[in-house]
């Protein structure tokens, strides 16, 4: 959990974006970044040995390191969207499937956290067990950067929600489920491609649902939300990760995992009773399908990337 002093400069910082007078020309440059750092799930399908199967195992993994080792949230998003952008342009052997994680982890943390917290080399080797040396995670580490051209930086999901939230009235309930739905969206391809404000926009809209929140109104210059991304997010809420349910299960976190178990529950009770009214989600989800078949947009601008992944070269010959 992160110290208050780090949770409030945070929000002063964001606070400042949200108030500043140039707040249009902010926007339009986090929109261009988030495009230009949002990875191509299906360069990923390409993967010869990496599946979406053994993804659950790694973010799960991931998770439990990132909390170990106290990063801020915004460390994870990056972390992710680091190693999906890395295996859109190389091929990753599933030996080495953990080591490009743990390496990203480690280079989303020097780039965002203070440094008493980023992990050391030693400590990574321990959480793998040894199964990798340090010259392995030094070496990685540099593979990755010089496959990425040196570009860290992706505005993240997690900045947007709070940015949104921000905008809208502090609502800290809406803003720990939002980010949870966010986490939940990370074990999934459905949302590899998905940008950030469209994903930031849509798990707050889905959060108030399920608290049964009053449904904000701002945040328009962000853009339409795609109620395909809602519609996606919700189905896969419904079977979260244990080990993410856990982490959310805290009163640091006002036990949002517990109580999106709860409304899930009472959602399908009111389901299986067979003739009445319809359930809330059952009627957002129609009100949702509905906007989907009046629209049809891009969610995102097609990216300038290779057509097929070049294969990494075996660590032994680096």
């Amino acid at each position: 959990m992160m110290s208050r002093q780090r949770q409030e400069l945070i929000g002063n910082e964001l606070s400042r974006i949200a108030g500043d007078e140039y707040m249009e020309d902010i926007i339009q440059h986090l929109r261009q970044m988030e495009t230009e750092t949002l990875p191509d799930a299906s360069l990923i399908d390409l993967q010869p040995e990496i599946d979406w199967v053994k993804r659950p195992c790694l973010v799960n993994f991931l998770i439990e390191a990132h909390a170990f080792f106290d990063l801020l949230p915004e460390t994870l998003f990056l972390t992710i969207n680091l190693i999906d952008r890395y295996c859109t342009k190389r091929v990753v052997l599933e030996k080495y499937y953990q080591l490009v994680g743990c390496t990203a982890l480690l280079i989303a943390a020097k780039y965002g956290d203070e440094r008493i917290h980023i992990p050391k080399i030693r400590q990574l080797e321990d959480i793998c067990r040894g199964l990798y040396d340090a010259g392995l995670f030094t070496h990685m580490e540099r593979h990755i950067l010089n496959t990425l051209d040196w570009v860290i930086g992706h505005p993240t999901v997690d900045f947007f929600t709070q940015l949104l939230v921000l905008e809208e009235g502090h609502d800290q309930v809406v803003t720990h489920m939002a980010t949870y739905l966010c986490e939940i969206a990370l074990y999934h391809r459905d949302f590899v491609s998905t940008l950030p404000t469209v994903m930031a926009q849509s798990s707050l809209d889905l959060a108030r649902v399920i608290l049964d929140h009053p449904k904000a109104k701002n945040g328009e210059h962000w853009g339409p939300v795609a109620n395909s991304t809602r519609i996606a997010l919700w189905r896969h809420c419904q079977n979260p990760s244990p080990t993410l349910a856990r982490k959310y299960s805290t009163a640091g976190y006002s036990e949002v995992s517990q109580r999106l178990a709860r409304f899930i529950t009472q959602q399908s009770a009111i389901i299986h009773q067979g003739p009445g009214p319809s359930s809330l989600m059952a009627t957002t989800i129609d009100n949702w399908r509905g906007d989907t078949y009046r629209t049809s947009q891009r969610e995102h601008d097609l990216l300038h990337i290779y057509p097929t992944p070049p294969s990494t070269p075996d660590i032994n010959s680096w």
